[in-house]
């Protein structure tokens, strides 16, 4: 079965310099105009009670483009500045959905650069593409084709704190087809000292990426503290090269998860995974660093859509699910396994690998609830997932 969905095709673009001045101009303004939309919805409802919706700061928007002090908003393309106003509203929208906190300000230095052009502030024909107020198109190395017979309906072009330059175009994909059903269903138990335990016995390695460039980001980060704040050039050079290390880790991961992802979607109909407070986790000082690089939350949302994709199912685990202390020869739950008990010998004589054990658990809880469908209890919603809690979990329902 062929499925319509939409997917986001990036690449990486090198502009000319007239080019980049006027990317910049437009970060800058969309910045601007989010954060004077978002200080007159606040100060509206901290004085007047009244709620402003995006109508309402559209027509905001059109007198500061009269106004002397906010003339050079005109200069910039109009899409990505309405485009901004729409982002708010829908940050307010998930704020008073209780799926988000309270929208903030967009900082200069810390907020992501990015602009969104729809259909009619761009145009592409024949692989080329130009923005609307620039006569050049952009320099775009496709790394990739895009699907056959498709247009995009919206270009975003975003700068990361490294420099580099990078377009993304949201296209329709016909071409995603539903993978022929297989009776393979597996149980992941994620960790640390293995990135993923599979229930077939398989262990993952855990690739920290991080790790491996943690000397060399070290050192960059010396350097980027000895250069005073103000100093002219010296102190950008050096956290630009900060901010390449980091880029390098982050794609490194990007990669392999991607790929791990695709592998376990491609080989199983039914995967079977915990629903991990990472929020939580990384309060601990310890391993907040380690837990962070494995990235698991990312890798929960790969397989989620992926599964969507391609007709596959991904059932989620109620976090209290004793996977690691429960039997799965006997379902007897010990009452105390330390982080440092890797193997342990339950009463009725089995020996265990703790994440095996774990992961051939996990496995078997999400086949009982995907068989009789008792156990059910949404955990977070999303497209491609099912959660499941047992009835031995000490949480109670709200």
């Amino acid at each position: 079965m062929t499925k319509h969905v939409k997917r986001a095709f990036k690449y990486r673009f090198y502009p000319t310099d007239a080019q980049a001045a006027e990317l910049s101009r437009t970060f800058g303004c969309v910045r601007k105009v989010y954060n004077m939309a978002l200080t007159a919805r606040t100060e509206a409802w901290a004085l007047r009670q009244e709620r402003v919706n995006y109508n309402a700061t559209s027509a905001m928007l059109t007198v500061w483009k009269k106004t002397d002090e906010l003339a050079f908003l005109n200069e910039v393309s109009s899409v990505p500045l309405q485009q901004a106003l729409r982002h708010l509203q829908t940050a307010f929208n998930n704020f008073f959905a209780k799926r988000a906190k309270y929208p903030r300000f967009k900082s200069r230095k810390k907020s992501r650069k990015c602009a969104e052009y729809t259909t009619s502030a761009f145009r592409f024909r024949d692989g080329i593409l130009t923005l609307a107020k620039m006569s050049q198109p952009l320099d775009i190395i496709w790394s990739r084709p895009l699907p056959q017979g498709s247009n995009p309906s919206t270009v975003t072009v975003s700068q990361d704190p490294a420099g580099r330059w990078f377009v993304s175009l949201l296209c329709e994909d016909r071409g995603v087809k539903e993978l022929p059903e297989n009776s393979n269903a597996i149980g992941v138990d994620a960790g640390l000292d293995h990135l993923l335990v599979l229930s077939t016995g398989e262990k993952i390695a855990n690739p920290r990426h991080e790790l491996r460039e943690r000397a060399r980001l070290a050192r960059a980060q010396r350097e980027l503290s000895r250069k005073a704040r103000g100093a002219g050039s010296n102190r950008a050079k050096a956290r630009r090269k900060v901010a390449r290390i980091h880029a390098r880790i982050a794609d490194r991961r990007h990669d392999a998860l991607h790929k791990l992802s695709t592998r376990l979607v491609r080989e199983n109909q039914v995967v079977v995974i915990e629903d991990l407070p990472v929020r939580n986790l990384l309060k601990n000082g310890n391993r907040a660093r380690a837990i962070s690089d494995a990235a698991w939350s990312n890798f929960r949302t790969m397989l989620e859509y992926k599964a969507v994709w391609y007709g596959r199912q991904v059932i989620v685990i109620d976090r209290w699910f004793p996977s690691s202390k429960l039997c799965s020869v006997c379902g007897t739950v010990t009452d105390r396994l330390p982080l440092n008990v890797r193997t342990w010998t339950c009463d009725c004589g089995t020996t265990h690998d703790r994440d095996v054990n774990a992961a051939d658990n996990i496995l078997a809880a999400g086949r009982a609830a995907s068989a009789c469908g008792a156990d059910v209890r949404p955990q977070r919603s999303s497209p491609g997932g099912q959660s499941v809690t047992k009835q031995e979990s000490p949480r109670r329902e709200p």
